[in-house]
């Protein structure tokens, strides 16, 4: 059986993609070839060579690529934090820079140093990736996940199902929306944390394909403005969060102020910054609800 070479075939991947308008191309020619081959991105070095069926799939994946089909919906993966989470059609891609509201939260129940088990709750848990990688990473915690859409629900309960069965502690998945002035009633004034990754694109925003044509609307878009949805779900938070908890809502590049001025408003939160990404663009919003 004659093998190919692989980085001629990530080469010509690259060129490929790059054509097509791919943002990342080279990283996405060697995600691809990764996962042929079976292997972490940083071990494709000691993979040189493709059989001839690794070459036939690695070409098609890539040709999928080419027509923007999202890297991930092709791998069936994305990341966060420490966990791998099953994604695709139907449900929100988790982004690289919800990451930061990952380790934002970690550092507030470090900080907290709590005598009571800590209680985390994620609105519009979509995949359940930041519930799931909160409670991987900290595994004394109540961590509480609340979707609205019935398949990203469906897709949160896969991964949480697998992240129970390889050990993590379990979450609590729950159907809800976030904006629902009872929700989590149960819950009220004893959560420590809270974080969101909430729709919040401008109806009117351009998106790349691999956005508008592959993430569900209804993850995406939080009305004219992109707040129709976190405006309503500050006063959810508010009741939810004890006395000196904290809250994290990704929002809109357009929106930091805006999302500040919200908390700002209710009057019931304290400590209100606005964070960027590594990029320096407005990428969430923090706050801290004020002490009895």
């Amino acid at each position: 059986m004659t093998r190919a070479p692989l980085r001629p075939a990530v080469r010509e991947a690259t060129e490929l993609l790059r054509a097509a308008g791919v943002h990342s191309p080279e990283a996405d020619a060697e995600f691809l070839a990764a996962h042929v081959l079976g292997v972490d991105r940083g071990r494709l070095a000691l993979m040189p060579m493709l059989t001839p069926d690794q070459l036939e799939e690695y070409r098609k994946l890539v040709a999928r690529r080419a027509e923007r089909v999202p890297l991930q919906h092709l791998t069936g993966t994305a990341a966060m934090g420490e966990i791998d989470l099953a994604v695709g059609p139907g449900v929100f891609v988790p982004r690289p820079e919800t990451e930061l509201i990952f380790a934002w939260a970690l550092a507030q129940l470090e900080a907290a140093g709590h005598e009571h088990q800590p209680v985390v709750v994620d609105l519009c848990t979509g995949s359940g990736a930041l519930a799931l990688a909160v409670a991987h990473a900290r595994p004394d915690a109540q961590v509480h996940a609340v979707e609205l859409d019935a398949e990203a629900l469906a897709w949160a309960r896969r991964n949480a199902l697998q992240l129970a069965d390889e050990g993590d502690t379990p979450i609590d998945l729950h159907a809800g929306d976030a904006t629902d002035p009872k929700l989590l009633e149960q819950l009220d004034g004893t959560v420590d944390v809270v974080v969101s990754n909430p729709p919040y694109i401008p109806e009117d925003a351009r998106l790349d394909p691999e956005v508008a044509d592959h993430d569900p609307h209804r993850a995406l878009f939080g009305g004219p403005d992109g707040l129709d949805v976190i405006r309503p779900m500050i006063s959810t938070i508010a009741r939810l969060l004890r006395p000196g908890g904290t809250v994290a809502v990704e929002h809109d590049d357009s929106n930091g102020s805006g999302v500040a001025a919200l908390f700002t408003m209710h009057g019931d939160f304290t400590e209100i910054a606005e964070h960027p990404d590594l990029a320096g663009r407005p990428r969430f919003v923090s706050a801290r609800r004020r002490p009895n």
